[in-house]
């Protein structure tokens, strides 16, 4: 696989900032938080999130898991603070 050195692992192509859609099952419910800011290959759309975007995504399924929430969908804009 050819690429630079910063680029997609999958394709090559070039990573730029953008968002994503995180989703997580836990089983007995899932949790969706839309708009995370993540970098996104330009070619194949594939996303990796940063840690601290990460650490905060963890502590969101952590207190859906607490609530037992079914279902959980939330906006990155509203719970990044």
């Amino acid at each position: 696989m050819t690429g630079n050195p910063g680029g997609c692992p999958l394709c090559g192509g070039g990573k730029q900032p953008g968002t994503t859609t995180f989703a997580v099952d836990l089983g007995f419910g899932v949790v969706v938080v839309r708009g995370v800011p993540a970098l996104v290959c330009s070619q194949c759309g594939e996303a990796w999130i940063e840690d601290p975007v990460a650490s905060r995504l963890e502590s969101l399924v952590a207190e859906a898991r607490q609530k037992r929430a079914v279902v959980e969908v939330r906006q990155w804009d509203q719970v990044a603070a």
